[in-house]
């Protein structure tokens, strides 16, 4: 099974910049990562950071790149799919076949309720089921879920890929243990009939030397997609920009 390896880079906060997050981009292509991973967050919470639009700034990296794979992460309960089928169409010409749509509920209630919408996760699970049903065949799609709950892994094995997150974990609290990871991915396989051409990507980080080895014990287990997770937690833009030029923890 092949491994790729992708940048995951925040939208919010020192990151919320997005002249850096292009530049950051830029440097993984040519330091030999394959793919950028990028949030979706209207807001964070410290109402006082800065946030990037993601449309916007996944449309500059793909102008300013030749190669590497664009994933974008889509709250679609909180967005028109019909603008979000236009947005994804016009990112495939600018770079054909590159395009992965990674699509989610969202983490922050906030994001709905403070802009007049209904946070309700039944209500946003609706939408965001008529969403991917709009969008589906237009590029690879990949779902996220918060194992242990089911649901979300569930819905990610109609489509191409799933993101599982776990509780306690990311965001400067570890790497998922492997034996955790491999649960979250052992049902997708049971429910799915197997993992075979399916993609399974998820987020941690790993060091400049020795990174191979991190990843190794999730890859037995079905991974195909590490995401090296940045923030602020990390060493900020500049803590980024070094790992990212130590290059991927290729095998």
């Amino acid at each position: 099974m092949s491994l790729s390896y992708a940048i995951g880079l925040p939208n919010v906060g020192e990151f919320g910049d997005p002249v850096a997050l292009v530049e950051l981009a830029v440097a993984a292509e040519r330091h030999g990562w394959d793919g950028v991973y990028l949030w979706d967050h209207l807001m964070y919470h410290d109402r006082q950071w800065p946030v990037a639009n993601p449309t916007v700034t996944i449309s500059a990296i793909a102008a300013r790149t030749t190669r590497i794979r664009l994933i974008p992460m889509c709250i679609l309960p909180r967005r028109r799919p019909q603008v979000v089928a236009r947005e994804v169409a016009s990112l495939g010409r600018l770079a054909p076949d590159r395009v992965i749509l990674a699509a989610a509920l969202g983490s922050m209630d906030a994001e709905y309720s403070d802009f007049g919408e209904d946070p309700d996760l039944k209500a946003r699970a609706g939408k965001l089921d008529a969403g991917l049903s709009l969008l589906d065949g237009q590029v690879p799609l990949w779902c996220a879920g918060r194992w242990p709950r089911r649901v979300g892994l569930r819905r990610a094995v109609r489509f191409q890929g799933a993101l599982p997150t776990f509780a306690g974990y990311g965001g400067g609290h570890g790497n998922v243990p492997p034996e955790v990871f491999a649960e979250a991915t052992g049902y997708l396989s049971t429910v799915r009939g197997g993992l075979e051409g399916y993609d399974v990507a998820l987020e941690g980080d790993t060091p400049p030397e020795g990174g191979a080895a991190t990843v190794a014990p999730y890859v037995d287990s079905g991974l195909t997609w590490w995401i090296e997770a940045f923030g602020w937690w990390r060493g900020g833009l500049a803590g980024a920009s070094a790992r990212i030029a130590a290059a991927p923890p290729r095998h």
